[in-house]
């Protein structure tokens, strides 16, 4: 069978991959058999697909650089391999945890790494559909490490809001999350922003503390995209008792302050100013 691997004919990925799940259905792959895989995967088939059987004997070092080809699988060829990635061997435990999958998914730069877009989001949606592995206290490990990546991914926002369907006493981990994005000037990142305004409006009035937090003119753009959050802020700040502690334009978006108009000149007659001015000149008085 090494014979096979070493040289299969062309067009045997389906036979490679089959004589490859047979040999390490009950054993772990010998030594030579990874590296006949390897240099079969590096030289001749570039198909993630024939590495999946023998996932479960790779270290984390070595599955992170061919993760994105594994995202590029098919749902269910992404599936044999995660759960093959979960599993790990006796001796050395699984290549990654489940928060470092979900961060590996995340790094993942469609453009970059040339996986299409709708390729990643489906390896989340895989994930999110196995909870009893990809559980609360995981999805907090793997967001925590993931607000703070620079730049933050593409899909953050998204995975937050699934986080918060699948697991709603995430809420108040997510509003410090939310809370550290403002920080982070959430605003200049475009397709971030639209998350985090869609995330606040869907969890207010939980979400009211987060959104006072932004300066006023990003406070007013929030607003504008969602008017119905308007009477509710304010009527928070009513029963807060706010108002001494916010910024006066931001009480001033809420309606609380009307900016004092500038007081009209008052109207003279051009003779009178004329007069005024003439009696001001050195010497006017003098007759």
């Amino acid at each position: 069978m090494l014979d096979i691997i070493h040289s299969p004919p062309e067009g045997s990925e389906e036979l490679v991959t089959m004589i490859l799940q047979t040999l390490t259905e009950e054993s772990n792959p010998s030594a030579n058999l990874v590296v006949a895989v390897k240099h079969l995967y590096e030289t001749k088939l570039k198909d993630a697909s024939i590495l999946i059987p023998l996932l479960s004997s790779f270290p984390k070092e070595e599955v992170l650089p061919i993760f994105p080809r594994l995202v590029d699988l098919s749902p269910d060829r992404f599936q044999d391999a995660l759960a093959r990635i979960l599993q790990g061997s006796a001796h050395t435990g699984p290549a990654l945890t489940p928060a470092e999958v979900l961060i590996a998914i995340h790094d993942i730069n469609p453009e970059k790494d040339k996986v299409p877009l709708k390729k990643v989001i489906d390896a989340c949606t895989a994930c999110f559909e196995q909870r009893t592995v990809f559980t609360q206290q995981v999805l907090e490990k793997a967001l925590n490490k993931l607000v703070d990546n620079v730049p933050i991914p593409l899909l953050f926002m998204r995975t937050v809001i699934q986080a918060l369907d699948a697991f709603p006493a995430l809420v108040d981990f997510v509003m410090g999350i939310l809370s550290r994005l403002v920080n982070k000037q959430i605003w200049k990142m475009p397709k971030l922003w639209v998350g985090f305004l869609k995330l606040a409006y869907q969890t207010q009035p939980r979400s009211f503390d987060v959104l006072l937090q932004l300066p006023p003119p990003q406070l007013e753009v929030a607003l504008n995209k969602y008017p119905n959050l308007r009477p509710h802020l304010s009527s928070f700040v009513n029963r807060q008792n706010l108002h001494n502690k916010l910024p006066r334009h931001t009480l001033n978006i809420l309606g609380f302050v009307n900016e004092p108009q500038q007081a009209p000149m008052p109207f003279a007659p051009a003779a009178l100013q004329t007069a005024d001015a003439t009696s001001s000149l050195p010497g006017a008085n003098i007759m």
